[in-house]
């Protein structure tokens, strides 16, 4: 499809917001997939170019994480192996499963996440006592919201942080961290499966790409700057929001 200048330096700004945002708290989409539809990119497109530029901000802000020292990547390795496989077999299945019990789950499950970062004085930057071994329940997690991601996606990064400080007692900064990288792994391993189809549309992917790696950079910094005092209340605000986006058309039927 064809789009003009104005419509590829909208679709480049909302890649920066989209990848800031999601560089911090999660929740990019929620900006990032809208702009796609706006400029007139069909919905299966808008998903598929959508994932392309996430995996550019998410691995953006992944490195940036890493080279601060917030991400320790060799305890990863079994996390991402399992989240990559989890995606792959999610996206392969997603066409024939009914996502109908998600529709009304999923934002369900994202005010919970919400209200518990909002009252949970556990919600901060100090690392606590793991209730889970990580070593061996940490990839069960990868496998599990990598299905997720690949079937239906809106709330992943979400539910990721919240495993990572409740279920292994990460500090929340760190979460975030070991979250883009889990997270950058299950988005491309669904964008494979989008190439394939051919659905992507690689020039608005292509402007939001540069709009991307800004964003994760900036949003990443940002992030590690002012940690969990800034982190807290964002996931709060972005689940709650996607909890609504998501629960809207059941309500009002629109």
């Amino acid at each position: 499809m064809e789009l003009d200048l104005f419509a590829l330096l909208f679709l480049a700004g909302a890649g920066f917001l989209a990848a800031f945002l999601d560089a911090i708290a999660g929740g990019g989409g929620l900006i990032s997939l809208p702009a796609l539809l706006s400029v007139g990119v069909p919905p299966l497109s808008a998903l598929a170019t959508n994932k392309l530029q996430s995996v550019v901000g998410t691995t953006v802000a992944a490195i940036t994480y890493w080279r601060r020292g917030f991400i320790q990547l060799k305890t990863l390795i079994m996390p991402v192996i399992l989240t990559f496989l989890g995606s792959m077999i999610g996206a392969a299945t997603a066409k024939s499963m009914d996502t109908d019990i998600l529709t009304l789950l999923v934002p369900v499950l994202l005010i919970f996440v919400s209200l518990y970062f909002m009252f949970s004085p556990k919600m901060t930057d100090e690392a606590r006592t793991e209730r889970l071994a990580f070593a061996i329940f940490a990839p069960i997690m990868g496998f599990a919201i990598g299905f997720y991601d690949g079937v239906f996606g809106p709330g992943t990064g979400s539910f990721f942080i919240a495993g990572f400080v409740t279920l292994f007692g990460l500090g929340l900064t760190r979460a975030v961290g070991n979250t883009k990288v889990l997270n950058a792994v299950s988005n491309f391993a669904a964008l494979m499966f989008f190439i394939l189809g051919g659905d992507v549309v690689w020039l608005a992917g292509g402007a939001m790409i540069v709009g991307q790696i800004a964003g994760g950079y900036l949003g990443a910094r940002t992030g590690m700057k002012f940690g969990a005092s800034l982190i807290k209340p964002l996931i709060v605000v972005i689940s709650m929001t996607m909890a609504i986006r998501l629960l809207w058309p059941i309500i009002f039927g629109a």
